[in-house]
């Protein structure tokens, strides 16, 4: 392949995963995979370095969105076509990645969701009932605040484009679970193409997943970045 596709891992404790993921990949299509090490206490560093990965190390945790912040930040001087950002914990199905980045690579989309919902393999792959739920609500939420069509909006499986990582101030973004969400939103506000492509999922023990009280406090500050959006877009067609 001519064009350059870097995939980035925000990795935390991913040892008993990451090699699974990794092996999934398909040959020839990747140019760097590059993985960040956010504080983990356990050999995912060694694992990921015998695998021939680029590896980049936080001495501290610095949270989700700070650990895409670093990776994009070292991404981003590559030079590439597309950056794929995909969670390490084996949840995800990385054979898709080819079908992933075409509509970025065709130049129809300058984002691309790997989407559990389109599939129907959400529960199917082991979704708990309720976070299922609370997805398609908070789903719904997003689609009619920010005028979209989406099945989903919290994959940890999507493709970028550079442009729009170019365009996008995500730096500002939060370091926390909201920056992906966040990503979105301003995708909306600059009118970005999005994509979403089916993908099956996988739920057991050692894939990571946010907790209940964890997966509470996301949900409500997903809907607190919504009414800030709204807010700021009644503003913008306010006639006084």
């Amino acid at each position: 392949m001519d064009k350059k596709i870097i995939i980035v891992m925000p990795a935390y404790n991913a040892e008993l995963t990451l090699e699974k993921t990794y092996r999934d990949i398909p040959n020839g299509i990747v140019s760097e995979i590059i993985l960040c090490d956010d504080g983990s206490g356990d050999r995912t560093v060694e694992i990921a370095k015998g695998l021939g990965l680029t590896v980049l190390v936080h001495d501290k945790n610095k949270g989700y969105g700070g650990n895409q912040k670093t990776l994009y930040k070292e991404a981003l001087t590559r030079g590439p076509d597309a950056i794929v950002m995909l969670h390490p914990d084996y949840q995800y199905d990385s054979k898709r990645i080819p079908d992933l980045i075409q509509p970025i690579l065709d130049g129809s989309a300058d984002i691309v969701l790997g989407s559990r919902i389109l599939g129907k393999g959400a529960l199917r792959g082991g979704m708990p009932v309720y976070k299922y739920i609370s997805n398609r609500f908070l789903t719904f939420c997003e689609n009619m605040s920010l005028g979209l069509n989406l099945s989903e909006y919290h994959t940890g499986l999507r493709a970028y484009s550079r442009e729009f990582l170019e365009k996008v101030r995500w730096q500002d973004n939060s370091d926390d679970f909201l920056f992906d969400a966040q990503v979105l939103i301003e995708a909306a506000m600059l009118g970005m193409r999005i994509a979403e492509i089916p993908i099956e999922t996988r739920y057991f023990k050692e894939a990571s997943q946010v907790k209940f009280f964890a997966g509470v406090k996301y949900g409500i500050g997903i809907l607190w970045e919504l009414a800030k959006y709204r807010r700021m877009r009644s503003r913008r067609v306010d006639p006084r």
